[in-house]
């Protein structure tokens, strides 16, 4: 300690000289010049300006209004009592992707080794992994799209270049043309980002589809990054198509999942990421320069969801489902609103006619309506006019939120 300081004077010594910078010098400070050319966030602006709304009904965030289920919380509390409290392996305990791995065995049939198999603090979390692995500075990355802005500001970061390919609306759903997909691909194209189900348009992609993209992607030796967080969140099947179920070992591939969505579990950040064979030593390393992993108690109720959340997962999508359908039947007796099928997920992203500015009008609404909705033009180039709505709160909620959406657009 410096002669004359006292334990806890933080005041600068001769070579901190912060303190004594003058207002001119500090304007010469800077931060990398990449954050300055982020793309806004206008989804996450218009959060912020609802919370300071009293009584706002907000449904613009992705997550449910259920808890976290008692038998996950009581998993994590007993492993706080139990001293797991300590440094944890970078990637996970080895209990956690072992039950990752019997996870895919039972619910799609496929065999995955522990070694593939990453733990990660957050679905955001394994993504970033994913990109700052197989990403340099002036790489083109095409993403489908409208897609979570988190997602486009992830590929920004890392100075890469992003195309988007967006998905075309229509009358029976949502629709991908992989011509345009695949023409959108150069020389310079490092990996195509596909979220499915998609998050905000609840489209999945078909397996063919799929197997059409893996092909593509080989031939020209491109990496696919799959966000396959909602693969759970399915109306009419127990899980979509996942890229897992068709690719070789050895492929490109990065599979981004997360105990979020399916688990009630948003605030608990932990997630996962599948990659090819090689790739255990790079993600650890860079996982080990980010947070070293995933909280070591909160893991042990990661595993707990994985095997007892089948009957809680199925309760959620039947309350989900009847919230879906009353907006499809108030959507429908207005006439004046389009909104493509929606197949998974639990969002609804829909079109008003005669209102093209989505932020003029989700800031309406949350001043005359007390409600806040997510604003289209946060999901990509191709969706101004939009509005993301999240249906996976209680009914009493949801049809209290159509009275006041109605009193705008009504």
């Amino acid at each position: 300690m410096r002669q004359g300081m006292q334990p806890g004077d933080m005041s600068p010594g001769p070579n901190m000289t912060m303190k004594h910078k003058t207002p001119d010098q500090l304007e010469e400070m800077h931060f990398r010049s990449v954050l300055e050319r982020l793309s806004p966030n206008q989804g996450a602006q218009m959060l912020r300006y609802g919370w300071q709304r009293e009584g706002v009904i907000s449904l613009a965030q992705g997550e449910g209004s259920c808890k976290t289920p008692d038998f996950i919380a009581d998993a994590a509390y007993k492993a706080l009592q139990d001293g797991k409290t300590f440094y944890a392996p970078a990637l996970g305990v080895p209990e956690l992707r072992q039950e990752i791995a019997n996870y895919y065995e039972h619910l799609m049939g496929i065999s995955l080794p522990t070694s593939r198999i990453f733990a990660t603090g957050s679905g955001t979390t394994a993504m970033h992994l994913a990109l700052t692995s197989i990403l340099e500075e002036g790489d083109e990355v095409v993403a489908v799209t409208p897609i979570w802005k988190n997602l486009l500001g992830a590929v920004e970061l890392t100075q890469s270049k992003i195309v988007q390919v967006p998905l075309e609306a229509q009358e029976k759903g949502w629709q991908l043309d992989l011509e345009k997909l695949f023409d959108a691909c150069t020389t310079k194209t490092k990996a195509i980002l596909i979220v499915s189900p998609s998050n905000p348009t609840g489209w999945i992609m078909p397996e063919h589809e799929m197997k059409e993209v893996l092909e593509f992607a080989r031939d020209r030796n491109i990496w696919i990054i799959a966000d396959e967080v909602y693969h759970r969140l399915t109306y009419d099947r127990p899980y979509a198509p996942s890229f897992l179920e068709i690719c070789e070992p050895h492929d490109r591939l990065f599979s981004v999942n997360s105990f979020s969505k399916s688990y009630a579990m948003t605030g608990w950040r932990l997630g996962w990421l599948v990659g090819l064979a090689e790739s255990e030593s790079v993600i650890r390393d860079i996982a080990l320069y980010d947070n070293m992993g995933p909280p070591t108690y909160a893991q042990y109720g990661s595993i707990e969801s994985l095997r007892h959340g089948e009957a809680f997962i199925a309760d959620q999508l039947k309350l989900w489902k009847i919230n879906r359908d009353k907006l499809r039947a108030y959507f429908d007796s207005k006439g004046n609103i389009l909104w493509p099928p929606s197949e998974a997920t639990f969002y609804s992203f829909f079109k008003v006619e005669g209102e093209p500015d989505c932020l003029s009008l989700a800031k309406r609404l949350i001043d005359e309506a007390a409600l806040s909705l997510a604003p289209g033009c946060a999901f990509g180039k191709c969706c101004s006019g939009w509005l993301r709505l999240c249906y996976a709160v209680s009914e009493d909620k949801m049809d209290e939120a159509i009275k006041r959406l109605d009193t705008v657009i009504g």
